[in-house]
């Protein structure tokens, strides 16, 4: 099982995350692509610090919320959606590229997240998209989605596709019954640092996650993930990789 953490999302003046703390302690980076976060500038140093430290680079596209953060859902045409894409996707690679480096995946960020893990329509307009961008560029871009106990339904989709998935855990978010994230709104749907410890621990041990209301969910987790704005979660990577270390591979 794999770290990431959601980083790249200051621009210009204002200042989001600690990502040289993060850097250091996690498997894959998901670098904001500017629309609901990061600019240029912040772009080139995120991917010149993936690459000191070896890690895995991802795009993570959004709605065009600055304001927002990419926390409000949309509404969008599929042309447009994928139009969104393309362009943060090329926007990561092609940066990437100039320095050498390799984009691997991509997260979609925030609304747009869960968007896609609600609406069959988004994720098919998402997964068309990573699948056209693939063949014209000879790429092999993998889509980074939440996992579920839907998963195998989600993998039977992007083989249509001939994308491949990765699935991904949460270490900072608490998860409600149906498997999906509680929402932001709830004043329980970000952990502290010791209920956050015991999530990793218990997927680590039994590949299973508690819900908000006790219930037992298992899930096939590929990645997880610690939000670089959470920084409860910050300050608890270095616990975080500890944990997983014994489990990497």
């Amino acid at each position: 099982m794999k770290l990431n953490c959601d980083l790249g999302e200051s621009f210009g003046s204002w200042k989001m995350g600690v990502d040289d703390k993060v850097m250091p302690f996690i498997d894959q980076a998901n670098i904001a692509c500017g629309f609901h976060a990061g600019d240029p500038l912040t772009l080139l140093n995120t991917l010149t610090l993936a690459d000191k430290h070896n890690v895995e680079i991802g795009a993570h596209p959004s709605y065009p919320d600055l304001v927002g953060f990419g926390r409000r859902s949309m509404q969008c045409s599929d042309a447009e959606l994928s139009a969104m894409l393309l362009y943060q996707i090329a926007a990561v690679d092609g940066v990437a590229r100039s320095q050498s480096l390799t984009l691997s995946y991509v997260k979609p960020h925030g609304a747009l997240y869960n968007d896609m893990m609600k609406h069959d329509a988004i994720r098919q307009t998402i997964l068309q998209t990573i699948a056209q961008y693939n063949q014209s560029g000879d790429r092999a871009l993998k889509l980074m989605l939440q996992a579920t106990p839907d998963l195998s339904m989600y993998q039977k989709e992007a083989k249509q596709h001939k994308v491949e998935l990765l699935a991904e855990a949460f270490a900072d978010r608490c998860y409600d019954d149906d498997g999906s994230l509680l929402s932001r709104q709830h004043n329980k749907a970000v952990h502290s640092e010791e209920a956050m410890l015991e999530q990793v621990q218990q997927l680590l041990e039994h590949g299973t996650v508690k819900t908000l209301n006790g219930n037992v969910i298992r899930l096939h987790v590929d990645s997880l993930c610690v939000h670089g704005d959470n920084m409860a979660g910050v300050n608890a990577i270095e616990k975080i990789r500890q944990l997983l270390t014994p489990f990497s591979g």
